[in-house]
């Protein structure tokens, strides 16, 4: 069996377009956590029905982010996500491109949104230590571009070492759980309301 690839990289702006939809982004994440599985499995998942999960992920296969996997008969034919993560363009020249991938940008941070505040909501269940372990935080740090690229490179790196254990279960430790980490770093734009003293 060949290794799925790191990532795939969206640059055309009907890709980015198309990913862009909450239950696509969705569907590509639960295929990297929990797939292969059939548009039926989709619909468990996600609560949709098993027409639009079929569509959507006919669409996502139209841009490459999923493709049928092996086995499976009929109508109930598997499907894959192509890469364990998808990238695109943080700067186009091309005013298409560069809208797509903002739009794009964008959808991904309201999912994510709506993610981390049902985490919040329902961190109080969870054991002592998983509440002690979770990080909430934010930092305003005074950086050039070069800085703020090189710091986003070191935090690849720290993660890195953990990554093999999305797709191989014997290197996962025990009580290891999924963790969710995001990596967001904007210039401010506007005063954030905060002093120089932090």
């Amino acid at each position: 069996m060949m290794e799925q690839p790191r990532s795939i990289r969206l640059t055309d702006p009907r890709a980015l377009r198309a990913y862009a939809h909450p239950t696509r982004m969705t569907l590509v994440g639960l295929l990297r956590s929990e797939g292969p599985f059939t548009a039926t499995r989709a619909a468990e998942l996600t609560g949709e029905s098993v027409a639009s999960c079929s569509y959507h992920l006919r669409i996502l296969a139209k841009y490459g982010l999923v493709e049928q996997a092996p086995g499976g008969k009929g109508r109930e034919k598997p499907w894959q996500a192509t890469a364990r993560y998808t990238e695109w363009p943080g700067h186009s020249e091309d005013p298409a491109v560069a809208e797509a991938a903002d739009a794009l940008s964008g959808a991904a941070m309201e999912l994510n949104f709506q993610r981390v505040l049902r985490a919040v909501e329902k961190r109080r269940t969870l054991p002592r230590e998983w509440q002690e372990a979770e990080v909430f935080g934010d930092s305003l740090l005074h950086l050039t571009p070069e800085e703020l690229a090189d710091l986003g490179r070191r935090m690849e790196e720290l993660l890195r070492p953990y990554e093999d254990r999305a797709t191989d279960a014997a290197l996962r430790p025990e009580g290891a759980r999924p963790v969710s980490i995001l990596r967001i770093a904007y210039l401010e734009r506007e005063n954030p309301g905060r002093g120089e003293e932090e």
